[in-house]
């Protein structure tokens, strides 16, 4: 499915760049430019593929700016991700992404008299609204600030009954900082009951074991969540979150995104807030990604991945709609930017053949966030798309090279194959420090010096040659591995 309405799909020649040219477009994600010191891995690392082809032509290399208001984000303060990054690359404009549409329709007050709003709002007289997401402020999937005018909001417009189900964070900000950030909301939940309002915390969880899975990699992670946030079940039972959290750092050693699931009950040891029919839902992350496989749970009536032992009667509504295509959820709170007219589209228009690869985890980057938040092909006869399976079960600290190696291969296999005209590659470059948002290197931190010839320098190496160029002898991986940390 392409954009609406008459569109001229005509490219102009490129004035340097003949045709029939294979052009390999490599997205880094976690790689950037920043003060070189010792906490930069990347700085620290040794990454002669890199450094050869920014050396090696450096009147062609470029610094384009991935955070911000360059991708649509509401300030110079906010970090860039994922999602409108690759929005960005794909789109070649700037949409108002999802961060910056939600903090508009909160200021305004016109998030209140949409029809989303509307719909959960029709359960608050008699049932309970339920808020689930990642409580942060990292800014990526979702902002206390935004979560507290929420709660503020819902509240003064009539609801009687609220419970959070928090997802704590750790990745897109400090591991540990999850304390902090359920102790500001017990304080905003306590001002509440304060005004009449019966508003408590219901359920966590770590985001990358509970409920924020994405592109079907684990549904397990999603089936914990909803035990603990529908059912009320959850391996951990606590009286409130502060010492939940607490406890299952110290007890489990387990870090903020990989806290097991908890739930909060009460003094006959009942927990205090399952979801039941005639209730309502907001899943208040403005990102979709990770979104998305909790909203089929939520919404799809026939829904047979897991078993969910009861499919409560409730009023669910996303912050956004998370897919566009699959028009999920079918409410939502905020409408999603409309980006049309993307490269990929236009490549189509123009008889260019294009191949994407990536793994699971990645593999929305280049597809789904790449074609405008879009699923699907735009001409299946022009494109081609493979997914390598993401690792289930192995968290990225210890297997952090992924599947570089495996995507960096089909790459070079699609590129020599003579198929494609163009070709776009997401490329999961993971240095766990960066790529998954830790705040840099600890000291004491190494890198390992056996990973295998490849990945960039593969990709790399293969175009030049194709063209006619030789590749520098000194093209090898760079690929980082963190020891220890």
């Amino acid at each position: 499915m392409g954009s609406s309405g008459q569109v001229n799909w005509t490219l102009e020649d490129h004035p340097k760049l003949p045709k029939g040219k294979i052009i390999a477009m490599v997205v880094l994600d976690g790689w950037g430019e920043a003060n070189p010191d010792k906490y930069n891995c990347i700085h620290v690392a040794e990454t002669p593929t890199m450094d050869s082809l920014k050396n090696g032509v450096p009147e062609k290399w470029r610094l384009i700016r991935a955070h911000g208001m360059a991708v649509g984000l509401p300030t110079e303060d906010d970090m860039g991700n994922s999602e409108v990054g690759h929005n960005a690359l794909g789109a070649g404009r700037i949409y108002a992404q999802g961060a910056k549409l939600v903090d508009l329709a909160l200021a305004s007050g016109k998030i209140y008299d949409g029809e989303g709003f509307k719909f959960i709002s029709e359960c608050f007289e008699n049932g309970t609204l339920h808020l689930i997401g990642l409580l942060s402020d990292g800014g990526v999937h979702s902002r206390l600030d935004q979560l507290q005018l929420l709660l503020k909001g819902a509240s003064e417009r009539g609801a009687k009954r609220i419970r959070v189900h928090i997802l704590t964070d750790g990745r897109d900000v400090l591991d540990g900082s999850s304390v902090g950030f359920v102790e500001t909301l017990e304080h905003d939940l306590a001002k509440l009951r304060e005004t009449g309002v019966d508003a408590q915390i219901a359920s966590g969880g770590g985001r990358m074991y509970v409920t924020m899975d994405r592109y079907e990699n684990d549904w397990n992670v999603v089936k914990r969540g909803w035990d603990a946030q529908v059912l009320g079940e959850a391996p951990y039972k606590f009286r409130n979150a502060v010492e939940a959290v607490k406890k299952l750092r110290e007890e489990t050693k387990a870090n903020d995104q990989y806290l097991p699931p908890f739930v909060i009950v009460d003094d006959k040891g009942q927990a205090v807030g399952p979801i039941v029919d005639g209730d309502a839902v907001v899943t208040f992350n403005f990102r979709a990604d990770r979104m998305v496989m909790i909203a089929k749970a939520l919404e799809y009536e026939n829904f047979d991945v897991f078993d969910r032992v009861r499919f409560p009667k409730i009023h669910y509504a996303g912050m956004l709609q998370y897919d566009g295509e699959l028009k999920l959820p079918s409410k939502y709170l905020v409408s999603p930017p409309e980006i049309e007219r993307t490269s990929g589209e236009y490549l189509v228009h123009n008889g260019v053949r294009t191949f994407a690869c990536s793994e699971t985890v990645k593999f929305g980057h280049v597809t789904f966030f790449w074609n405008g938040n879009r699923s699907g092909y735009f001409n299946k006869d022009m494109e081609e798309y493979v997914e390598i399976p993401s690792d289930s079960g192995i968290t990225f600290n210890v297997q952090p090279k992924m599947k570089a190696q495996e995507i960096a291969e089909k790459a070079r296999d699609a590129i020599l194959s003579g198929n494609f005209t163009k070709y776009a590659l997401p490329y999961p470059m993971v240095t766990v420090p960066i790529a998954i948002g830790g705040p840099g290197l600890a000291p004491g931190v190494r890198f390992r010096k056996d990973v295998p010839d490849g990945g960039l320098a593969n990709v790399a190496a293969t175009v030049m040659n194709l063209h006619g160029f030789l590749a520098p002898s000194d093209y090898k991986t760079t690929l980082i591995e963190v020891v220890d940390n």
